[in-house]
């Protein structure tokens, strides 16, 4: 409690006075603390990492703290006790003042590389609106950090799948365990003895890459795996590709110049991948290089040598090429020393099984999923389909099943409709091309077909009539009758 009395001020407590103080006193006691508190106030404003402004309720500046200074270049003295739309027509406190309502995280561009999220908020005295304030964080940096870490991320994600492609164990499984592609691997693990080129045959898909780099491995060379497709390499850009180029050799040439394909496979293999595709221009420096063991980058004249093992593939018949004057016979024969011609899938169906079994365990680890297998139904679809895209379109349908899967085995439903149809389509072709001819007449050939489907029924129902009676949509006693007819022993069936 305090007692006024002319210029003094009594200072009670307890209804008993225990000081006097006078007004001068007083008054040079609470400027004190009020410039002391300013001083505080103002140290905390001017250490906040964020831009700090704080217009009253007219829109004038009153707060502009040392980093708003720093983050718009705007001094202090420029803006204090000025209007905020002068500086900034658009900015957020004017539409706060005008709505009493927080907005929060709003992305602003200042100016070409500064990046900044505002947010702004009212505020109220006795529910009167007083004014504004605003923070302005600079994410510059944060982004960057977060485009760099994200470039991080997808080149590891990169490196992991090209580890993941170059793993020994992977291509030894990938290659499969049929007789012909055990032929084939033979031959190809005693070629990588030496040094010889090596042209792999074989249609679209059916892993002509990863027995080129199988080859490279079992080979022990010290260099590098330096895969090309040949198909995508433009004629002019032919010799500074495969050759390298030195600095300054042409405008736009890097100023410490590049080494080319044949340089960086150097004690190593350089794999042609689409050697078919390779225009005519380009066939003669290229053969010229191989015959040679030696490049010239653009630029220079000092020869550089190679030893550089050649693996070439293809998906085309080169000595039709050959013929209608598309590819060079001499380079035919400098890269096929040794050929190996990969079988389609559909001729090595026992691989099949092995191949779904190796995606489902990788797409399982891939998309974090549970599944166990497939059930028999597919396998028999996936048997019977004839494979177009081989090895890579197996791929890409397990995928699809894996990724589209909810349940813990995968069954004939998740199946892409077009396999079906196919393979229905394609059973019957095989079935009619082996069975029938023009002298049996039509009432054998359906009678041959109709046998043809129901040891089909049974087969995949392992016997059990029922099963195959529902699988053919007929009664029992009709499957029956026409097994009796067809003169099956039925005896042992369940």
């Amino acid at each position: 409690m305090k007692e006024e009395n002319q210029d003094k001020i009594l200072i009670s407590k307890n209804n008993k006075i225990v000081g006097i103080i006078n007004w001068e006193l007083m008054i040079y006691l609470l400027h004190n603390t009020l410039k002391q508190s300013s001083l505080a106030f103002k140290y905390i404003f001017d250490n906040i990492q964020e831009a700090v402004c704080v217009i009253d309720n007219k829109g004038k500046v009153v707060i502009w703290n040392n980093n708003a200074e720093k983050l718009y270049n705007i001094p202090k003295t420029d803006i204090l006790e000025k209007q905020l739309d002068e500086f900034f027509p658009n900015a957020i406190n004017m539409d706060v003042l005008k709505t009493k309502k927080i907005i929060e995280n709003v992305y602003h561009t200042p100016r070409k590389g500064c990046n900044i999220v505002i947010s702004a908020a009212p505020i109220f005295l006795n529910n009167e609106l007083i004014g504004v304030v605003s923070t302005d964080k600079d994410v510059t940096e944060m982004e960057r950090l977060s485009t760099e870490l994200k470039d991080a991320t997808r080149k590891v994600k990169c490196l992991e799948r090209e580890l993941e492609k170059l793993s020994s164990k992977e291509h030894k499984f990938v290659m499969g365990k049929s007789k012909i592609i055990q032929h084939k691997m033979k031959k190809a693990n005693l070629a990588a003895k030496s040094n010889a080129s090596i042209l792999i045959l074989g249609e679209s898909g059916t892993g002509k890459e990863v027995f080129a780099r199988n080859i490279h491995e079992v080979s022990c060379v010290e260099g590098k795996f330096v895969p090309v497709n040949c198909s995508a390499i433009p004629s002019e850009l032919f010799e500074s590709e495969f050759f390298g180029y030195e600095a300054g050799a042409f405008t736009g040439a890097s100023k410490k110049g590049k080494a080319g394909y044949f340089e960086l496979a150097k004690n190593g293999t350089l794999f042609l991948d689409e050697i078919g595709e390779l225009p005519m221009s380009m066939q003669s420096k290229l053969l010229r290089a191989i015959q040679e063991n030696r490049i010239k980058r653009l630029g220079s004249e000092k020869y550089i040598p190679v030893n550089t093992r050649i693996v070439s593939a293809t998906n085309q018949n080169l000595e039709k090429l050959i013929k209608e004057k598309k590819f060079r016979m001499d380079l035919y024969y400098r890269l096929n020393v040794i050929d190996i011609e990969l079988p389609p899938l559909r001729e090595r169906q026992e691989d099949i099984i092995l191949f779904v079994n190796f995606f489902l365990k990788k797409f399982n680890k891939e998309y974090n999923k549970k599944i166990l297998g497939i059930d028999k139904d597919l396998v028999n679809i996936l048997n019977s389909y004839r494979w177009p895209g081989n090895i890579r379109e197996l791929r890409n349908v397990m995928e699809q099943m894996v990724v589209l899967c909810s349940d813990r085995v995968i069954t004939k439903d998740m199946i892409p409709e077009y396999i079906i149809e196919d393979t229905k389509t394609y059973n019957i072709k095989k079935f009619l091309n082996k069975n029938c001819n023009e002298e049996i007449g039509l009432r054998e050939i359906l009678k041959n077909y109709e046998k043809y489907l129901i040891d089909k029924a049974l087969e995949e129902e392992d016997g059990n009539i029922v099963k195959a009676a529902n699988r053919l949509k007929i009664p029992r006693s009709t499957l029956h009758y026409k097994l009796n007819n067809y003169n099956d022993d039925v005896k042992n069936l369940t």
